[in-house]
Order: C-alpha cells, then structure tokens, then sequence
C-alpha cells in the first residue's frame, strides 16, 4: 500500500470529535477539490507498506480508536483488506471517504464518515448505492464553500432523507468560509439533524501534516 503518514492526534470530526484517535493517511486521489487541505497526501512520494508494517507502526500507540483517511483511501484496493485487519486487531475503525466509490467491500465493523462534495469543491455528488451501507454509526458531512453549497447539502439531506439514517455534520471550508456565518445559516435553516462542526484539529494546530 502507499502510505502518506500514520501518525497518533484528536479525531477532529464526526461523533468521535475530541477522542485520541490513530490516523493512517492513505496516498493517491483522482480528485482535485478546490478547498483539498491534503494535497500533499497525493503529490509527494509516499512509502509502500504492507497491512502487517501498518498494524506494527501502530502498536506502539495504547489507543485503539483508528482512522483510515487520505486522499482518498478507497483508491487503493488493498484497503478494505486493511481496514479488516485492524478490527481483527482489536481496534475500533473509521474510514473517511469521498463516497464517490463504492463501500460494498468494507466490512461492516468499520464506522464511515461519508464526506460527500459539494458543488464548491469540484466534485459534487456521491455513489448513490452508498446510502444502503449507512447506519446510525456512520456519519455524512458536507464541507461548504458558500451559501450555494449550504442550500445544495440542505437539499440533499431533505431529498434523500438523511437524518432518518445518520448523524449529519457541516463543516465550513477551512480558510473559505467563516463558521459564525455558517452557524447562522444553520439557525435560519433549522433542519433537523444537522449539525455545525467545526475542525478541531485545525483550530488547535493549523493545516499542517501530522495532525
């Protein structure tokens, strides 16, 4: 596998936001976001491991919370052989995702967080099939670039119904969009179920690798 950095922090997003969390960043994504904040997770050299030299690296951590992220870590197909091995090993798994590929092949031990893209990041949409493998655990996140974004992700979660299946969460796009006018989009809006989220991580270090 090609591997980005694997490093110990806070989960900065979703339910588990504040807990300490294990990341493995996976290389490689055929996106482009305008707002992406990991592009060097698919433009510098990454180093090859294998699913046995990950779960090692992280061994020396005692948490047992671990993300799988990237990029866009369902580009590579060893990743649900991955994500498998981890709960194995005891750990609990998240796995964040575009939801542009399919999750068919990851196992049901694993919590998605389904960052769905919105039309400010260049990539709008998501593999409807996808919406069949959420349950409570998952959660769906739209990060927003503007107020044609927020009516967009507030369409789509009324269309397809989402607060009825996950946790929802709206994050402003990091140096784009102020969360305070976000916020009050959410209080004019009133939709249940949604969420502000805020990046935790990035209010606490900056955008920055290993973090």
């Amino acid at each position: 596998m090609r591997v980005s950095e694997i490093f110990y922090s806070l989960q900065g997003e979703a339910q588990a936001a504040g807990l300490p969390c294990c990341f493995v960043r996976l290389a490689g994504c055929p996106f482009r976001c305008t707002y992406c904040d990991t592009a060097y997770a698919r433009e510098e050299a990454a180093e090859e491991a294998t699913v046995e030299s990950i779960l090692e690296r992280l061994r020396v951590h005692s948490c047992r919370l671990v993300e799988v992220t990237g990029g866009e870590p369902l580009a590579q197909a060893e990743t649900p052989a991955l994500l498998q091995a981890l709960s194995e090993a005891g750990w609990s798994v998240m796995l964040e995702t575009s939801g542009h590929l399919p999750l068919d092949r990851i196992p049901p031990s694993t919590a998605i967080v389904m960052d769905i893209k919105t039309p400010g990041s260049g990539h709008p949409g998501f593999h409807a099939p996808n919406l069949a493998r959420l349950t409570p655990r998952d959660a769906v996140k739209f990060v927003l670039c503007d107020r044609n974004d927020f009516d967009w992700a507030c369409a789509r979660v009324r269309e397809l119904d989402l607060a009825a299946r996950v946790p929802i969460f709206l994050s402003p796009a990091w140096g784009v969009l102020q969360a305070a006018e976000l916020a009050d989009w959410i209080l004019d809006e009133a939709l249940p179920g949604v969420r502000l989220q805020l990046p935790l991580h990035k209010v606490l270090w900056g955008n920055g690798p290993g973090r």
